[in-house]
């Protein structure tokens, strides 16, 4: 049983219909009418240590950073804005109190940038390492929420920014690199402090324009295919539109990779991935130009489904070809489950 599948099983056994549920498993948060105007988003994400960090190369700051980041990574998926935030922390018995202290940091840094207040949760101690689990809550207007399941043929499908460089970063620290090595700051900082797009989710959910969006945390080939999944469409991506390749190229060379399969399967970028009309194409790079964003346009969403990469005259199935926690082989340590399904 892969993950996909756990998910499934689970969301079948579980009640949908309840006072002002939304919507429940299956996208990024779960949504809750507050009022007839209003909802809540809630998600939950657990990092664990050698199953998502390693503690030998992962500051305990960013740690802290992280485990919020990426938690508020889902309520942006669906244009909302980070309210509030519950933690549950488990650590060992003979915990370092710098390094807690410094984690704790990073954690309260975080959700002061992002406008979080951290309002409780629990701490046990944890005989296998470190363990954070956060719940954030969000809120944002009833109709403007975004969901995974509006994406229509002819879409253009978008990106908020380059793809891979967390993959990469994770490599170079497997690798020994260190946040020391200038020439791999830019990657390492992808993978050990991403910055969630709350604002840009926000401004894209205003506009009217998009039709299907979420986070991007188990690569895009896994994500995309979430999208074309739930939304019953297929998608082809074209892989010399994928933005970020020319900064992965001497970490390629370096590691003897391809840059290509960090650009397609590579985890925990943490962008936006959406879709837009493509009679909007013009329209969304002018709005979102002009507030100092850069999107970037990579495929279109098409009738039936999988998803296909365009790669120098070369068509390749990629669905769901990123990580899994549950798939043999993987790697333990890094990447990061999208919220609530």
């Amino acid at each position: 049983m892969n993950e996909r599948d756990l998910i499934e099983h689970i969301r079948l056994l579980t009640e949908t219909d309840g006072a002002g549920l939304l919507l429940g498993i299956g996208d990024d948060c779960a949504v809750i009418e507050k009022d007839r105007e209003t909802v809540w988003l809630l998600t939950m994400d657990t990092l664990i240590e050698s199953v998502h960090f390693n503690c030998k190369w992962h500051p305990p700051e960013l740690l802290g950073r992280k485990a919020v980041a990426v938690n508020i990574s889902d309520i942006a998926a669906m244009g909302g804005r980070p309210l509030f935030a519950l933690l549950s922390l488990g650590l060992p018995a003979d915990f370092a109190e710098q390094w807690a202290k410094q984690l704790s940091y990073g954690i309260s840094k975080a959700c002061q940038q992002y406008g979080c207040l951290l309002i409780g949760g629990d701490t046990v101690c944890s005989p296998a390492g470190v363990s954070l689990t956060l719940t954030v809550i969000g809120e944002m207007q009833r109709n403007q929420v975004l969901y995974r399941d509006k994406a229509k043929p002819g879409d253009t499908i978008w990106v908020s920014g380059p793809l891979g460089w967390s993959a990469a970063g994770l490599a170079l620290l497997q690798a020994g690199k260190t946040l020391a090595d200038q020439q791999w700051q830019q990657l390492l900082l992808a993978h050990l402090d991403p910055q969630p797009r709350v604002q840009l989710g926000q401004f894209l959910a205003s506009s009217g324009l998009v039709h299907a969006m979420m986070d991007m945390s188990d690569g895009l080939a896994t994500d995309l295919a979430h999208i074309c999944t739930r939304s019953k469409v297929g998608a082809w991506v074209e892989g010399d539109l994928l933005p970020g390749r020319e900064a992965l190229a001497a970490a390629g060379e370096l590691l003897c990779q391809d840059p290509l399969r960090w650009l397609v399967s590579g985890g925990e970028d943490y962008e936006l991935l959406f879709t837009a009309s493509s009679a909007n194409k013009a329209k969304l790079l002018e709005l979102t130009t002009a507030q100092g964003w850069t999107v970037y346009p990579i495929g279109t969403i098409i009738e039936g489904q999988g998803v296909s990469l365009l790669n120098s005259g070369v068509q390749e199935t990629i669905s769901f070809d990123g990580f899994d926690h549950f798939k043999k082989g993987e790697r333990s340590c890094t990447r990061t489950d999208a919220g609530s399904g």
